[in-house]
C-alpha cells in the first residue's frame, strides 16, 4: 500500500530548514484577505463598550487603530512573513448582547497575499477589546479566528463555507 503523499510546507527548503519563500519570480497581482473572529463577553461588559463607558476610552476605536497597526507589523511578528505595502485595512466591528464580531479586510498589490496580515489584524483588535475591558469583565474569550476569504495568486480565490 502507497503512502499518501506529503502535502508541500513551502516555508522549509529541501533540507527541512526554515526559510523564506523566493516571491521574485511571481507576478503582482491584487490580493484581498478577509478574516474574522468574535470576543465573548458577559453583557454588561458589552453594555459598557456600546455606551462608551470604558474607563480607558473608545474601545472600539482604539481596537481599530491596533487592527490596523498589527496588520502593518505582521512582518515583524511573524518571522518568515514577506513585508508588504498594503493598500488597504478596514476593521469592522458588530456589537452584540454578548459578543464583539471583528472582520478585518486587507488588500495589496504585491507577489504574495495578505492572509496573515488579515488574520494579525483581527486577533490584535480583538486583543485590545480585552485589555480595555479586563478591569471588568477577565472571563471574556476570543474565539473563531479565521481566514474567510481570499483573492488574487497563483492558488486563485478561497472562500469559507
Amino acid at each position: 500500500m502507497s503512502q499518501p503523499e506529503k502535502p508541500e510546507l513551502t516555508h522549509l527548503d529541501s533540507s527541512g530548514q526554515a526559510h523564506m519563500v523566493d516571491v521574485l519570480g511571481k507576478e503582482m497581482t491584487r490580493r484581498r484577505a478577509v478574516s474574522k473572529c468574535r470576543i465573548e463577553m458577559a453583557a454588561t461588559t458589552a453594555a459598557v463598550i456600546a455606551k462608551g463607558d470604558a474607563s480607558k476610552g473608545d474601545v472600539l476605536a482604539v481596537a481599530r487603530v491596533a487592527g490596523i497597526q498589527a496588520a502593518k507589523r505582521t512582518s515583524e511578528l511573524i518571522p518568515l512573513c514577506h513585508p508588504l505595502m498594503i493598500g488597504s485595512i478596514s476593521i469592522e466591528f458588530e456589537l452584540e448582547e454578548t459578543h464583539v464580531a471583528v472582520t478585518a479586510e486587507v488588500e495589496t498589490l504585491d507577489r504574495t497575499g495578505v492572509e496573515m496580515e488579515a488574520l494579525t489584524a483581527c486577533s490584535i483588535a480583538a486583543l485590545t477589546i480585552y485589555d480595555m475591558c479586563k478591569s471588568v469583565d477577565k472571563n471574556m474569550v476570543i474565539t473563531d479566528l479565521a481566514l474567510w476569504e481570499k483573492t488574487g495568486g497563483k492558488s486563485g480565490p478561497y472562500s469559507r463555507d
